[in-house]
């Protein structure tokens, strides 16, 4: 389970959020694109959007759902 203590500063703010357990392998990217992006740099995923529409809302918790170390969460 994600912990928001630990979330990445780079994610946008709001309830979406991606901790520091992330591995970078890139299956929220994958699920939903407009809203999560890899830091290459730092090497972990990051919200660079939060969702406005119910639809992004659906993509972003299947993005949550997808993560096979479960670090990204969800506040809402």
């Amino acid at each position: 389970m994600a912990n928001k203590e630990k979330r990445y500063e780079d994610n946008s703010p709001g309830k979406f959020y991606v901790d520091n357990e992330c591995i970078s392998c890139d299956a929220c990217v994958l699920a939903a694109p407009d809203h999560f992006a890899m830091n290459e740099d730092a090497g972990h995923a990051f919200v660079k959007k939060q969702p406005s529409t119910p639809n992004e809302e659906d993509a972003c918790r299947e993005a949550l759902e997808a993560c096979p170390v479960e670090a990204i969460g969800n506040d809402g």
